[in-house]
């Protein structure tokens, strides 16, 4: 596997971790009455890559899942990250830049 592809594999787990550990962390002090955590910086998590794991930490612990922004935003979110994704791979495999 190239390195650059193993650096954005491990980028993408850390960046999934965090926001799942954040909305977890969010849940337990909503429930202590502590200091929560701002919702963008959820949504920060989500637009740096990591939506998958964010929303399934969300409804998984039912945390924010009454928030329209959040359930119809993340996956529109994570549907742009991914169409955006295909667009560059098309233009570089278009290019010729990346082999088939």
């Amino acid at each position: 596997m190239h390195p650059i592809v193993k650096i954005l594999l491990c980028y993408l787990a850390a960046v999934n971790l965090l926001g799942a550990c954040a909305v977890f962390l969010d849940k337990w002090k909503a429930k202590h009455g502590r200091r929560r955590i701002r919702e963008r910086t959820l949504f920060l998590y989500c637009w740096l890559g990591g939506c998958p794991l964010t929303y399934a930490a969300m409804k998984l612990c039912r945390h924010k899942t009454l928030h329209r922004s959040f359930m119809w935003g993340i996956p529109a979110i994570f549907i742009l990250q991914i169409a955006i994704i295909f667009g560059i791979l098309y233009l570089l495999y278009s290019k010729e830049v990346l082999p088939l």
